[in-house]
């Protein structure tokens, strides 16, 4: 009986040595790879030659009117700030609320101010620098008076030297800053009738104490002046 255990396990044991010797080696030979077809499809990679067609070229113009997955315009006014029959769109499509106003402020800054200037008087640092860059004022009358699917055109597609920010600002944030223009103009050229009561109040309540501390901080000024006469 030990005989025969010894000779069933001589040879496992044997296989198992033989195994273990194995470990750490680097084996000359390739990988087993039981199905090639996923990592070396019959296809033409890009910029690759394709003999198939007359130019020779395996990128294909694309169909005229091709739209991107995914990049369907489902609303045209909204994407592209014109109406059916090709008229501006004269009213933004979107709520003029807070958080719309301050998204505006936020892509304004960051895309616009440069030329434009912070107030939107065409004083930025692009135009006041030298460069030879000229910008308009959103306070003329004549950008007082666009529609607001102008801005949002000029934003998306550009305007004389200005490049297009359509690659750089999404739909909705375009619209934003239009109505952050639209803040800009109102807050430039603001009449009295235009803010609410309580706001009159609070400027002038304001305007009042900053002229009585004004007084109080030149009344100490005035005594060595006096002293200095006698």
């Amino acid at each position: 009986m030990t005989l025969r255990l010894s000779a069933v396990l001589a040879p496992l044991a044997l296989g198992a040595a033989l195994l273990t010797g194995c470990r750490g080696m680097v084996s000359e030979k390739p990988p087993i790879h039981p199905n090639l077809n996923m990592d070396f499809q019959e296809k033409f990679e890009p910029q690759e030659a394709n003999p198939f067609f007359a130019d020779g070229r395996a990128n294909r113009t694309p169909v005229a009117g091709t739209v991107a997955r995914g990049l369907m315009p489902e609303n045209t006014p909204f994407q592209t700030g014109r109406e059916a029959g090709g008229a501006l769109v004269r009213t933004n499509p979107l709520p003029t609320t807070r958080d719309v106003l301050l998204r505006g402020q936020n892509r304004y800054n960051i895309y616009c101010a440069v030329c434009h200037g912070k107030a939107g008087d065409a004083k930025g640092v692009v135009m006041t620098g030298g460069y030879g860059w000229v910008a308009p004022s959103y306070h003329d009358d004549r950008l007082r008076a666009a529609e607001d699917g102008h801005f949002f055109e000029v934003a998306s597609n550009g305007w004389n030297t200005m490049p297009g920010y359509a690659a750089q600002i999404p739909v909705a944030d375009r619209w934003a800053i239009v109505a952050y223009i639209r803040a800009l103009q109102k807050s430039q050229n603001a009449q009295r009738g235009d803010l609410p009561a309580d706001v009159i109040a609070q400027v002038e309540q304001g305007a009042s104490a900053n002229m009585a501390g004004g007084n109080r901080a030149a009344s100490p000024a005035s005594a060595p002046a006096a002293d200095s006469t006698r």
